[in-house]
């Protein structure tokens, strides 16, 4: 089966979208399936070091993406044209996988379908527009979210079937109206042979707690903020951010500002070292603003479980990691806004480093039971209807074009 992966990212970009399309394609071309994938010729994190995934890469010409407004959105803009074309000038699909970067990338997979016949699936990383309702880029009910709205939807309605991230984000899909019958709910997953768990560093006697990755709108960082200044002068505390984003900087300049010297910020970490980077955690940090219950779903979790450290999640306890949370028995959550109660929390954690360990052997088991990658991958494939095909042609070598 001829099967075309559509994203603005895609190897060897980091983004997390990025990787996890990779991993598909990895696991598409071992079933036997003939993968092509339609990319920017530009990034968005650091590069993956790793081999290229054996599986034709299309890359198009796309203005840089920029993390301001206008840049994004011309960004967007300039990948979707280009990503139209490519898509409608390629052998025709057996079957099309759109994600959600840039936005209403799915009108593309809608197009290919009523044309040429293919079937296509939409996987949601955002929804949109309930994302950009949530981060007030657009007003609720107002005109970019009504014209955004119909667009998306009526993809939705199209498609083959849609692929959500967990039962929260497929609420959200309900609530548009969607027909329930075409959501599948594929939670994402991480690389346990990339990450495993390690020792916590021997010449290290506080509790630490680490915050990996993207530090972005969707995020809250006001809650772990109030719990850092309450406790800025105990020492059995510490704070890593590794990684970057909007908030980090802001968060970076709150600490200086208290003088917070148990806070300290990394950069991001190779994909190869990263049980290394989540190793110095003794527990692994997710937030999530509550007005973005379902329309994002932190993927961030996965690592850290892989890594067999506990979540602390600050969110909303409707959200698809915090029900994790409560029938893995694998970490704790907090709603936003409470830092006296994340404050207390940490204080019993400290006096009782057993719970925190208990809760991460507990976390790396529920990893190994159902979110290492060849589980993820295979529940893809599974709901795409991509079973096994026999071996093609393709060779194991990345190829390239660029348009």
């Amino acid at each position: 089966m001829k099967i075309l992966l559509l994203n603005q990212f895609f190897w060897p970009d980091t983004a997390a979208t990025s990787q996890l399309l990779t991993d598909l394609a990895r696991g598409l071309q071992e079933r036997g399936h003939e993968v092509y994938a339609i990319c920017a010729d530009g990034g968005y994190a650091i590069k993956d070091v790793s081999d290229p995934p054996p599986v034709k890469i299309h890359r198009v010409k796309a203005i840089p993406f920029m993390r301001g407004s206008l840049g994004r959105v011309l960004s967007y803009a300039s990948f979707f044209l280009t990503a139209a074309v490519r898509g409608l000038t390629l052998p025709k699909p057996d079957l099309v996988i759109t994600l959600t970067t840039p936005p209403l990338l799915s009108l593309i997979g809608n197009v290919i379908k009523i044309f040429r016949g293919s079937r296509h699936f939409i996987w949601e990383m955002d929804v949109y527009p309930d994302v950009a309702v949530d981060l007030s880029y657009f007003k609720a009910d107002g005109v970019l979210d009504r014209v955004t709205g119909l667009l998306a939807d009526f993809s939705r309605h199209k498609a083959d079937g849609i692929l959500a991230l967990g039962s929260c984000m497929r609420e959200r899909l309900l609530n548009r109206g969607i027909d329930g019958s075409k959501i599948h709910v594929a939670e994402n997953w991480a690389d346990g042979s990339l990450i495993q768990p390690l020792p916590r560093p021997a010449d290290s006697n506080a509790l630490t707690v680490l915050y990996s990755g993207n530090l972005g709108l969707a995020h809250d960082i006001d809650t772990i903020f109030g719990a850092m200044k309450s406790l800025k002068h105990d020492s059995r505390f510490r704070f890593v951010f590794a990684g970057s984003g909007p908030l980090r900087k802001e968060l970076e300049r709150a600490c200086g500002e208290e003088q917070i010297e148990t806070a300290e910020f990394r950069s991001y970490s190779q994909r190869a070292s990263l049980s290394q980077s989540l190793a110095s955690g003794d527990i692994g940090l997710v937030t999530q603003r509550e007005s973005c219950l379902g329309s994002v779903v932190p993927s961030k979790v996965y690592g850290l479980l892989a890594a067999g450290r506990p979540i602390l999640y600050v969110g909303p306890a409707a959200s698809t990691v915090a029900e994790m949370i409560r029938s893995r028995r694998c970490g704790w959550q907090v709603e936003c806004n409470a830092s006296a109660d994340l404050t207390a929390l940490l204080l019993q954690l400290a006096d009782q480093p057993s719970q925190v360990e208990a809760a991460g052997q507990r976390s790396r088991q529920a990893f190994v039971d159902h979110y290492d990658l060849p589980l993820g991958v295979a529940r893809i494939c599974a709901l795409v209807g991509a079973s096994p095909q026999p071996e093609t042609s393709l060779t194991p070598e990345v190829l390239c074009t660029h348009s």
